[in-house]
């Protein structure tokens, strides 16, 4: 599988990432075992999660993830194999959220002892904390960079404004920088990345893995009338995609994966790894043939022809 360097860092991914989202919610630990067995049984290397995965599921109060994750890289011995992203500031409870210092400093060894590894590969700024200056931020991760807990800090869900704010709280400290972003992106929702904030990206090389990259399911193509929300517990967050320009996307996925025998998931994932700035999306899954599916999105080139049947169709109305 090739892999793409991930901005600066010295850490290079497949094309494809796994969201780990979805274990302890949509996928048991069991199921998780067997879908990360068949994801990196291909060539693929890099997982996402975060502190709070999956905090929103009854019964559960977050670290779920990282849970399954950590018995998964111990009991495969696959630790060196892969690169474990996740995140902190998002609330764990009262008085657990944030991104001072000292929380950082203390959700770090949380994430460290369920994940069972001694460093983080990259630990990402989960949402913007406006009411904690970035170079106290930057400071606690040059801490931890230091102590051998992360090799590498990222940021996500911040604006041009923040990411920029905060790499010029990085040069002016001699802080470590925030070099990998992670957006909400994919064919239909765009305003937020492209622009000002995907230049900013280019130009100073942060790698960006991109979330929602199938805009929570709607571009798998499954979705085309209210009556087809019940068919997931996602389904709920799709209906707002449920428009004329929605189903346009729909339609023109459906259309570029027939002449590939490919799914629309499937393009909708390699029309984002095709797209200027972006290292790879995050897609989630809870079936081996979902699992396949990222696989298989890892290797789809598009032609020129493709890509500009999707841009015409996800083209905002005149």
């Amino acid at each position: 599988m090739q892999k793409r360097k991930l901005g600066r860092t010295d850490l290079s991914i497949a094309p494809v990432v796994f969201g780990g989202n979805v274990f302890g919610w949509t996928a048991d630990a069991k199921t998780a075992f067997d879908l990360l067995d068949r994801f990196v049984g291909a060539g693929l290397n890099a997982i996402d999660t975060a502190d709070v995965y999956s905090a929103w599921a009854p019964g559960n109060k977050g670290g779920e993830s990282e849970t399954i994750i950590g018995d998964w890289l111990r009991s495969r011995g696959a630790r060196g194999a892969m690169t474990i992203v996740t995140k902190v500031g998002s609330p764990m409870g009262p008085g657990k959220k944030g991104l001072s210092a000292r929380y950082v400093e203390q959700a770090v060894e949380a994430s460290l002892k369920r994940l069972g590894v001694e460093a983080i590969d990259l630990y990402l700024s989960h949402w913007p904390d406006d009411s904690i200056p970035h170079a106290e931020t930057l400071g606690a991760y040059q801490r931890l960079i230091a102590k051998g807990k992360i090799r590498w800090c990222g940021a996500s869900n911040f604006s041009a404004a923040q990411l920029s704010a905060a790499l010029q709280a990085s040069r002016g400290g001699g802080l470590p920088r925030y070099e990998v972003l992670q957006p909400e992106y994919n064919l239909y929702d765009r305003s937020g990345f492209e622009g000002a904030l995907r230049d900013l990206c280019v130009a100073e090389e942060i790698g960006v893995i991109t979330y929602y990259s199938l805009a929570k399911g709607f571009l798998a193509g499954k979705y085309r009338t209210p009556a087809d929300l019940g068919q997931s517990p996602r389904g709920g967050g799709v209906r707002g995609y449920l428009n004329p320009r929605g189903l346009r996307i729909v339609d023109a996925l459906a259309s570029v994966a027939s002449r590939h025998g490919a799914k629309s998931a499937e393009v909708a994932l390699a029309w984002l790894i095709a797209q200027p700035g972006v290292t790879a999306p995050i897609a989630s899954a809870t079936s081996p043939a979902q699992v396949d599916s990222l696989i298989r999105a890892a290797t789809l080139a598009l032609s020129a022809d493709d890509l500009a049947a999707l841009e015409s169709a996800a083209a905002p109305a005149a």
